[in-house]
């Protein structure tokens, strides 16, 4: 019974302390307050100062939003810069074999040797080839593959020659090819069933 009165007793004092401080609280702000009143009229009311806060919220957020309006306009600008110089390095590096198909059609006239303009013509066609996998472009494998259909687009099915090619690629009607290790182009092609 001793030990609940002097809870009693702590509890009091502690929310006397607190009601003491909180009027301490409340005359130091009215005397704030009162001398804000009394003071000469230099001192910004609080409407005014309000009235300044809003303005510099204000201006931040004009800043702020041209800021942000101007790297739009600027990003977009880039993007467009960027898309229609994209291929300048890959069609760069593609005029040696434009300048070499020229000359071998330039050959091909004046020459009867078939054989020849084959080979010119070969050649120029491994050089592409070369060229553009060194831009990352990669050829799909996918005869005698299994059906994919995230790397195939069947054409047509035919009946399989033999039992260990059904449900696999028997022909190729247009090449796939990866570009970076993505599908750039799928595969057409004939499956067997």
């Amino acid at each position: 019974m001793e030990d609940k009165n002097k809870e009693e007793h702590l509890d009091n004092k502690n929310i006397t302390d607190e009601l003491e401080s909180v009027n301490e609280a409340r005359k130091h702000a009215k005397n704030v307050a009162d001398s804000e009143e009394s003071s000469d009229d230099t001192a910004d009311s609080p409407e005014d100062t309000l009235k300044k806060e809003l303005a510099e919220a204000n201006d931040k957020y004009v800043r702020l939003y041209a800021e942000f309006d101007n790297f739009k306009r600027r990003s977009s600008k880039e993007r467009i810069e960027f898309l229609q110089s994209a291929g300048k390095d890959v069609i760069g590096d593609l005029l040696p074999v434009i300048d070499d198909f020229d000359r071998a059609l330039k050959a091909a006239e004046n020459t009867d040797n078939i054989d020849s303009v084959r080979e010119g013509i070969l050649l120029i066609s491994q050089k592409l080839k070369k060229t553009l996998e060194l831009k990352g472009l990669k050829p799909m494998e996918s005869i005698n593959q299994p059906f994919d259909a995230d790397l195939h687009e069947a054409v047509t099915k035919i009946p399989a020659p033999s039992d260990d090619l059904k449900g696999k690629v028997i022909d190729e009607v247009e090449k796939g090819y990866f570009l970076n290790d993505k599908v750039l182009r799928y595969a057409k092609v004939v499956v067997g069933s």
